[in-house]
């Protein structure tokens, strides 16, 4: 790899704007090329005014078809199918794939083909890939051979860090996990048709029972975890900010201060960064803009009949996330750099 890690943003939705604008001010990161459907002047209002997150601090100016803010000089290209774009021209190293369409792998291996090094996919794939990374479980798992890389999901991360932090201290049985997630831009304003009857309906109106796959993943990363989790996710009406609520029975029920405990120690040394923990009554909008993958709610755990562990975990799904893929690009620098 180059000095600096060349990226380029395949899709530049919430993830993709996310990303920039964590990453353009870190001198390790030059972000060379933006590939979406949206015109350079849409794409530039979008990144400078976020209806979540608000204003950019620095000023970015559009030159052409370039954005300009601090030393970046991204590049914006008009989007497409993996493989149209030449990213061997653009010297890069890794493609971040955050449109959440192209999940199998013929279609990822496309941009390898078309010059990149590396291809790191924001959603949970639909066939084989090379890797899924979790900071925090398997990042020392990585290896310079993997091309393709998922980072899962942002509940699947979550869900992972709880399963491994209970095991460890107290040994899971079996879990059953109910994600409360923000509405996310494949859902209609209002009810329209669609395959998925219940996703038909409108989701600034409805909490709409939903499927996740962060169980099956978990379970694939995780052995030790087969056939002892399940869940489901419900989409609700807020933009931003999202909840895991993890009933678990264990090896060894703890008190509650027993269990707040245990992954407060996490929150402040092994984890730290990657697992928050607050003692105040928060909300779901209190946790937009952190950058941890989770943050543990003190005050939410409960116990029933000894025999019942309910936690739950706060996470912003978009910026807490985004801060884990740019985790996972500087894994892989890093070893290069070997």
């Amino acid at each position: 790899m180059s000095n600096k890690i060349n990226i380029a943003l395949f899709g530049f939705g919430r993830i993709g704007r996310n990303l920039f604008r964590l990453g353009y001010d870190n001198p390790k990161y030059n972000f060379v090329a933006i590939s979406d459907f949206g015109s350079a002047e849409a794409l530039h209002y979008l990144l400078v005014r976020d209806s979540i997150h608000g204003s950019m601090k620095d000023d970015v100016e559009l030159d052409g078809n370039h954005l300009l803010v601090k030393e970046q000089k991204p590049r914006i290209i008009s989007g497409g199918e993996p493989g149209n774009i030449p990213w061997d021209a653009f010297n890069v190293d890794i493609v971040i794939d955050a449109t959440g369409r192209f999940l199998k792998r013929d279609e990822l291996s496309a941009h390898l083909d078309s010059g990149a090094k590396r291809v790191i996919i924001s959603r949970n794939p639909k066939d084989d890939i090379d890797r899924y990374v979790i900071p925090g479980i398997n990042e020392s798992s990585i290896h310079s051979s993997d091309k393709i890389i998922s980072t899962t999901s942002s509940t699947t991360q979550v869900l992972a860090l709880m399963l491994k932090m209970l095991d460890e201290e107290f040994g899971m049985q079996r879990a059953m996990m109910t994600t409360v997630h923000a509405y996310t831009s494949d859902q209609p304003l209002a009810d329209a048709a669609g395959v998925d009857l219940r996703r038909s309906r409108s989701a600034v109106e409805n909490i709409i029972p939903n499927t996740t796959s962060a169980p099956s993943i978990v379970e694939e990363l995780m052995p030790q975890f087969s056939g002892k989790v399940d869940g489901i996710a419900f989409n609700v009406p807020v933009p931003n900010g999202s909840c895991v609520d993890l009933t678990t029975e264990l090896n060894r029920m703890p008190s509650i201060e027993e269990a707040n405990n245990a992954i407060k120690k996490y929150s402040d040394t092994s984890m730290k960064g990657i697992v928050g923990y607050t003692s105040d009554p928060i909300v779901s909008s209190d946790v937009i803009g952190r950058e941890e993958t989770m943050v543990y709610d003190e005050k939410a755990t409960m116990i029933t009949k000894d025999s019942l562990l309910k936690t739950l975990c706060w996470y912003d799904n978009g910026w807490g996330f985004a801060s884990r893929i740019l985790d996972v690009v500087d894994a892989y620098a890093a070893l290069e750099a070997k």
